[in-house]
């Protein structure tokens, strides 16, 4: 991405970003609130379009007018509210809005298909879940993250962004759901973890860009920094 605004009103919620992913990476964006990092995100997911700068793919310039585009282009995104249905099991969460058909008229849910692709995909990423047929809202929180993760890790060829993916988990669910980030890295995925909790984003993250006041303000390897110089760059704290 090179030069994205996007202008609310009055407000500038991203000036001039530049912003780059590479292959199987495992990249932390963080910031304070109102830093840009959701507009950004949501640009690379379709929902917004930005208003100035461009963003390529694989070195060829793309459009990214929609989240279905953006889908197409193998970008999946996890965010914070999962878009789970609870009354549906988990096969069928897995599929919601994509569900295969069969037949010469292609009028019938192929049910098979869906279950063998589930199985393999949980067992591909080793997530336990209870049952195929386990209602959502009999998952914990961190089997339903683990769902939704791995329901992005079936569409996103490229990019799989998490929004926040630990924010409502204790301490055990979040270290199931930081290996599973882990595990998307080794299929194949590359990673955009936003996250607050700067323990986290050191656990799993290669490298760490930060936004402040809808400009970016520093990327880092991991390897090269440390907390206190990330928490310096978010706040705007001078480096001593």
């Amino acid at each position: 991405m090179k030069g994205i605004c996007k202008y609310f009103g009055g407000v500038h919620a991203l000036e001039d970003v530049d912003f780059e992913l590479y292959s199987n990476e495992i990249l932390a964006l963080v910031g304070d609130n109102g830093a840009g990092k959701s507009t950004l995100i949501k640009i690379i997911s379709g929902v917004y379009t930005p208003d100035r700068g461009e963003i390529y793919l694989d070195g060829e310039r793309i459009e990214i007018r929609s989240p279905s585009v953006a889908r197409a282009f193998g970008i999946e995104t996890v965010y914070q509210e999962l878009a789970l249905v609870e009354t549906r099991d988990v096969a069928a969460n897995f599929f919601l809005g994509r569900e295969p058909t069969k037949g010469r008229l292609g009028v019938f849910i192929d049910k098979k298909k869906i279950s063998d692709v589930t199985v393999k995909t949980l067992k591909m990423l080793s997530i336990t879940l209870p049952s195929l047929r386990t209602a959502v809202r009999n998952l914990s929180g961190g089997q339903r993250q683990a769902l939704a993760v791995g329901r992005a890790a079936a569409w996103g060829r490229k990019i799989i962004v998490m929004d926040e993916p630990t924010a409502a988990l204790g301490v055990e669910e979040s270290r199931k759901v930081l290996d599973l980030v882990g595990q998307l890295e080794k299929h194949g995925a590359s990673v955009i973890v936003i996250s607050h909790n700067l323990r986290h984003v050191f656990n799993v993250a290669t490298r760490i860009v930060v936004l402040r006041g809808g400009k970016r303000v520093g990327s880092k390897l991991k390897s090269e920094t440390t907390a206190d110089e990330i928490v310096k760059l978010i706040t705007g704290a001078e480096l001593i």
